[in-house]
């Protein structure tokens, strides 16, 4: 079943991607980014009281509470970064580097929580990271993107959630993933909010129109979905297996990123997607 969790995180994911695209355009994406940890607080502590975890809040240990709170300000920051790569970028750029966190992942899990780096997995690690090469290295850009700032945005995103999945994985070992999700949605609120007031941005929130505020909370509902589904099989499964399934939402989102804000592949683009889908798809057993 884990796996089947670990999919639909990818599903959720992906769409996310597009929707806070659209959601956060002519807006600031830090104020984007606290408006939305809101629903996703509302949606995640929904789900603790229909599954019942809430009465297993006074079993967290010290060191479990630690690592929540490490893993939701590594997912804050994580949060914060792509959600201005995807600002200044644009989604088909943004999302392979995002995905690329895949490779320090497997890496870390190796490191730190013993899970084997097999012959395969290092296989699919070059598969990974030459198709994420392949997909950023475009001569020409969009109008819509300015220069190769958002690449250390992207960058920064992706290293966050690397430290996010294996914090997040050590976090959720002994008390169930939903009240888990939780917990470290109240640190990425908190840090998101802070963020707003330290850079003097809540004056926008005004200024947000109707349409921007639909698209935000849609992409907050999606990734609380995404979230859900990915702590439950990251609880349950392997850390190097459930992280590239979920970097799956990569395709979801060049699909969305198609049709709906009508951004193309070039063929070697379409080339790195390919190799990066083959090694993800190549470490699900």
């Amino acid at each position: 079943m884990w796996i089947t969790f670990a999919f639909g995180s990818a599903l959720f994911a992906g769409v996310t991607a597009v929707l806070a695209k659209i959601g956060i355009k002519n807006i600031d994406s830090t104020v984007a980014t606290a408006i939305r940890t809101i629903i996703v607080l509302i949606f995640s502590w929904l789900m603790v009281m229909i599954t019942g975890a809430f009465q297993d809040i006074d079993s967290i240990s010290g060191k479990t509470l630690l690592f929540l709170i490490l893993s939701g300000l590594s997912t804050g920051g994580s949060w914060l970064c792509y959600f201005k790569a995807l600002q200044i970028g644009n989604v088909n750029k943004v999302a392979p580097i995002d995905k690329s966190s895949t490779i320090l992942t497997m890496l870390l899990a190796f490191l730190v929580l013993g899970e084997k780096l097999s012959a395969v997995k290092v296989i699919c690690m070059l598969l990974i990271g030459i198709g994420t090469y392949f997909m950023i290295t475009k001569k020409q850009f969009d109008n819509e993107t300015k220069g190769w700032g958002w690449l250390w945005y992207a960058v920064l995103s992706a290293v966050f959630a690397s430290l996010t999945s294996i914090l997040g994985k050590i976090g959720i070992s002994e008390i169930n993933s939903n009240l888990g999700t939780a917990i470290r949605t109240i640190v990425v609120l908190i840090m998101a909010w802070l963020m707003v007031f330290v850079t003097g941005k809540q004056s926008e929130i005004k200024a947000i129109s109707k349409r921007n505020m639909l698209f935000i909370c849609l992409s907050g509902l999606t990734t609380g979905l995404s979230w859900l589904c990915y702590y439950k099989a990251l609880q349950d499964g392997q850390a190097s297996v459930v992280v590239p399934i979920d970097r799956l939402s990569i395709l979801v989102t060049i699909a969305f990123s198609y049709f709906v804000l009508k951004e193309k592949l070039t063929k070697k683009s379409m080339i790195g997607l390919v190799l990066i889908t083959v090694g993800t798809l190549l470490l699900i057993k």
